[in-house]
């Protein structure tokens, strides 16, 4: 069966657009449109869409609010469309929190346009999204190995020695989509006084970063902010890579960060395989990362080389995902050594690395 879809913008261009591409794919039906906020809640409730595409500026109730009804009245999946500006930043933010599942910026000359591309990732986009339980959890897919925390050792007079943790010089942080608010859930839980620096990889624009960590800043005990080239890598500081750009670990001046244009071949800028490779030549073994919520499958090759340096992965567990899948790749192959609820991460990594 197809996916059902609720069109909802106040421009009519903009829904017609959107309808068009949605109707010519099979896996997708566009059973109504709206084009105010009031409409869009109206109408989920009377046609129970699969998934509802939302702008954020519009007329009588705008995009947040309707969400924020939408998620009280009847949950339903929602792409937000988003300008590429700080304050479209921060509306689409605030729409993520609200519960959004994704969003994506619209950009009128790409929707107007006859890119291949673009209608593709908009379609996969809003096929991902339908796939997700709103309140953070996906449909399951597959069944991860149960991890076994390892035995203490036991002297042959009976005392109990715990396993001692590995030493950790570095915490990485991989995510895509559902990752905002999953980031904000396991940074928020973590002490100022936490002994190691964190490097964080979001898939998002380049407007949006700078906005992001922001946001993380005022909610946070650490200190986050957006990446900068030639950032020194400092313990209880949380640099987040900027949009469209590639953040690579740096072993001199006792460990920084370098930042670079990001190379075209590379799906996604910022990449979690980038980071995460590097991050396994600057400290190997000494590396906490966890590849949590997103589509597709950034941070397993970058988990690939973290374990072979001896470094530690943990993924986001199924339940806990938005979208599972960057978890699921890298669990596949066997590269996980813990699989962790959401809720749980961020205790996690202050007990482990302190």
């Amino acid at each position: 069966m197809p996916v059902n879809v609720l069109v909802v913008d106040d421009s009519g261009f903009f829904r017609r657009r959107l309808v068009e591409i949605f109707s010519a794919d099979p896996r997708l039906k566009v059973i109504d449109t709206a084009s105010n906020g009031k409409e869009a809640v109206d109408k989920v409730a009377a046609l129970k869409p699969d998934v509802v595409t939302m702008d954020y500026e519009m007329p009588v109730l705008d995009g947040i609010a309707a969400v924020q009804n939408i998620m009280k009245q009847n949950p339903t999946p929602v792409l937000m469309f988003s300008s590429l500006t700080h304050e479209g930043a921060r509306v689409t933010l605030d729409a993520l929190e609200a519960g959004a599942v994704d969003f994506m910026p619209k950009n009128f000359e790409d929707i107007s346009g006859d890119s291949t591309v673009v209608k593709k990732l908009l379609i996969d986009r809003v096929l991902a999204v339908a796939r997700t339980n709103v309140g953070g959890q996906s449909k399951p897919s597959y069944t991860p190995v149960k991890k076994v925390a390892p035995e203490p050792i036991v002297t042959e007079r009976g005392v109990i020695i715990p396993r001692r943790r590995k030493n950790t010089s570095l915490v990485a942080i991989g995510t895509s989509t559902g990752g905002p608010m999953a980031l904000q859930a396991v940074l928020t839980k973590l002490p100022k006084t936490i002994s190691v620096p964190l490097v964080l990889i979001q898939h998002m624009p380049a407007a949006f970063t700078n906005a992001f960590a922001e946001r993380l800043n005022q909610i946070c005990e650490i200190t986050v902010k957006e990446a900068k080239d030639g950032d020194k890598l400092t313990a209880g500081v949380a640099l987040l890579a900027p949009g469209g750009k590639q953040m690579m670990v740096d072993p001199r001046n006792g460990g920084s960060v370098r930042i670079l244009d990001g190379d075209e071949r590379l799906n996604y800028k910022p990449s979690v395989d980038v980071t995460f490779g590097s991050a396994s030549k600057c400290f190997p073994g000494k590396v906490l990362s966890i590849v949590m919520t997103g589509m597709g499958a950034d941070g397993r090759e970058g988990a690939r080389m973290l374990k072979k340096a001896g470094s530690r992965v943990w993924t986001q567990s199924e339940e806990s995902c938005v979208i599972y899948g960057m978890p699921m790749a890298v669990e596949k192959e066997g590269l996980s050594d813990d699989v962790i609820h959401l809720e749980q991460i961020g205790e996690r990594i202050a007990r482990e690395v302190d």
